[in-house]
């Protein structure tokens, strides 16, 4: 049985952004890279293009024809790693504050990411 999120809990501050470069370091897409399409904080998960693909079972509607589908599946934060904009590598992503804004910024090149 799927455990239920509780809507009211606050959602942790997330390292990895919608839009980023990320790299998978664990799993069965290990080594794949992609950009983040969506996050989902209270879950701890988000969905990169073209990783942890799985078939999906559409019903016919309208609209669509359905049948069987490939789609990108969210996998865990803790298997994602961002890219170092600057040097195109694996960092981890660290956390100051600059002119009064919490900027992100890769602890491999110390460059402030976006």
């Amino acid at each position: 049985m799927a455990r239920k999120v509780k809507s009211n809990r606050f959602a942790p501050k997330m390292k990895i952004k919608k839009g980023d470069r990320v790299v998978v370091i664990a799993g069965d897409s290990k080594g794949k890279e992609g950009e983040v399409l969506e996050i989902f904080p209270l879950k701890n998960k988000a969905i990169v293009e073209e990783v942890n693909v799985v078939k999906k079972h559409k019903k016919p509607t309208q609209d669509s024809p359905g049948g069987i589908i490939d789609m990108a599946a969210p996998i865990n934060i803790s298997n994602l790693m961002l890219i170092d904009p600057k040097t195109g590598t694996p960092t981890r992503v660290g956390r100051k504050v600059v002119d009064g804004n919490i900027e992100r910024f890769s602890k491999k090149s110390g460059e402030i990411i976006k």
